[in-house]
């Protein structure tokens, strides 16, 4: 049968609740809204892990994290875990992924055939937190109110150098793709780091939203003792007491993000203009790994399940899938099927051990049964947090900290928790049972404990003596690029060109 092209538009850091049906009106983001209109929305999609590496390892293998092992930034992803890449190599497809997606550990590839460039962040354990030490702050690796304070304005950054390369990379492939050598079908990931902090944008950007009505979030900070305790924990994680957030702080910030919005709006737009010009058709799916509290009730960057942290853009252009808003609850974890049933793929051999669900046939109408699931095992906690989304309830519990229950619909800023509402009490209960059913957070806990355990030994033996990285190296043969002597000019002026008879 013939496989259809599948070109994944991966972004980081993405807060979901700016977009409630594509990209929210204000936005500066043609390219998406472009993209929107032919999709599938879905305006109440979430992360399976509110953090890069379980979330991305979690995308790509539609399992939780309490599967994968992926629990923090620092998390080996293991060889033996099935990922989309693998599924759709196994069926034909060449598999490629231009930028990030952290993996941690030797394995650098997980499926993909090729990689285009390296990745953003280590590869190694170097990043792993301790529940042996709780409140233990790590300065040189964990975030800091420093993105918040240091935003503002530069033409070049870390992260702008990162993603320029990105979409460089992935434009060239996809010329190169068009040029017929190889009649496999292929799936390529493009995967930016943008708008994930630090939050500095590119002049012409900044200045799109000097007029900005929505520089300062809808629920302002909360006082430090008002917050649930996980939520402390990100402060004292974050280091808030050592810096003084202004309201200008705020708006630099959220000016600075939105910005990087649109500049992420212009690399889609190379890439869907290359993909027109040279003729090719591919089902285009934009998701980001997890969102950002932007300031709302004091929060920053993520690590928790509030919507704006685990709240995520999700579009699906695909054939069969009609254009048009899904208001169900769905997951990230949900793509890996989803990408198969679209190919006509079976993961029959795994489907028994997965966690997501096909999204196909909601498209359709077809509504959503089962819940949502989250998991949150890193910097920040004492010991795994776990969620439950269903219809309009979000439930939330912990080992250590009180159960949460938000009625989104009437509360949409997760302001009021029911769970000590006997009003509701059938409702915690129903929530309780499901957990119950799907977790032992008392295992959980002890299999992170062990994880980091190991990771912490590890890591420290091989910084002693002679060390190899594990950062991907990507390999390109000069005497294989452009014209060499092994080569016939006629032929390679010919093979290269595409279109070749205009």
């Amino acid at each position: 049968m013939s496989r259809p092209n599948i070109l994944i538009l991966m972004v980081d850091q993405l807060n979901g609740t700016l977009f409630p049906d594509g990209p929210a009106e204000w936005l500066h983001a043609p390219a998406l809204k472009a993209l929107a209109a032919r999709s599938t929305r879905f305006a109440k999609a979430y992360t399976a892990s509110p953090l890069c590496a379980p979330g991305r390892a979690s995308f790509m293998s539609g399992r939780l994290p309490s599967r994968t092992r992926v629990y923090d930034n620092a998390a080996e992803f293991a060889s033996d875990i099935p990922t989309f890449a693998h599924h759709l190599r196994r069926a034909g497809y060449r598999t490629c992924l231009s930028g990030k997606m952290h993996f941690v550990g030797p394995d650098q590839l997980h499926g993909f055939e090729e990689r285009l460039t390296t990745d953003i962040y280590p590869a190694d354990f170097g990043w792993t937190p301790d529940y042996r030490k709780p409140g233990e702050r790590i300065d040189w690796w964990y975030h800091n109110m420093g993105s918040v304070t240091g935003a503002g304005v530069a033409e070049i950054t870390n992260q702008m150098e990162y993603d320029d390369e990105v979409a460089f990379a992935a434009e060239q492939k996809l010329y190169d793709l068009a040029r017929g050598r190889d009649d496999r079908p292929w799936c390529l990931t493009v995967s930016f780091t943008h708008p994930h902090d630090p939050y500095v944008a590119r002049r012409r950007l900044w200045d799109l939203y000097s007029d900005c009505k929505h520089l300062q979030p809808e629920i302002a900070a909360l006082p430090y003792d008002a917050h649930d305790p996980h939520s402390q924990r990100i402060f004292d994680a974050n280091d808030w007491r050592n810096y003084d957030i202004s309201e200008d702080d705020i708006a630099r910030s959220r000016r600075a993000y939105f910005a990087n919005i649109t500049y992420l709006d212009e690399k889609v737009a190379g890439l869907m203009d290359v993909l027109e010009r040279t003729r090719q058709e591919a089902i285009v799916v934009f998701v980001s790994d997890h969102g950002d509290m932007l300031g709302e009730r004091g929060l920053w960057f993520k690590m928790n399940f509030y919507e704006g942290s685990a709240r995520v853009p999700l579009m699906i252009a695909a054939p069969g899938m009609a254009p048009g808003l899904v208001s169900d609850p769905v997951s990230t974890i949900d793509l890996c099927p989803t990408l198969c049933d679209l190919a006509g793929v079976s993961m029959a051999e795994v489907m028994p051990w997965t966690d997501g669900e096909s999204l196909v046939s909601l498209a359709s109408g077809r509504r959503r049964v089962s819940p949502v699931a989250m998991e949150y095992a890193a910097e920040a906690s004492v010991s795994p947090l776990v969620a439950l989304r269903a219809g309009r309830w979000k439930y939330t519990n912990c080992a250590v900290d009180p159960e949460q229950l938000f009625d989104l619909e009437a509360d949409p800023h997760e302001l009021t928790n029911l769970a000590e509402d006997p009003a509701h009490a059938g409702t915690l209960e129903r929530f309780r049972v499901m957990a119950a059913a799907r977790w032992d957070l008392e295992a959980f806990d002890a299999e992170v404990r062990d994880s980091q355990a190991r990771r912490l030994t590890v890591y420290e033996a091989l910084r002693n003596g002679a060390y190899f990285p594990w950062d991907f190296q990507p390999l390109r043969d000069a005497s294989e690029r452009y014209m060499r002597n092994h080569m016939d000019l006629n032929v390679l002026e010919g093979s290269q060109r595409f279109p070749r008879g205009e």
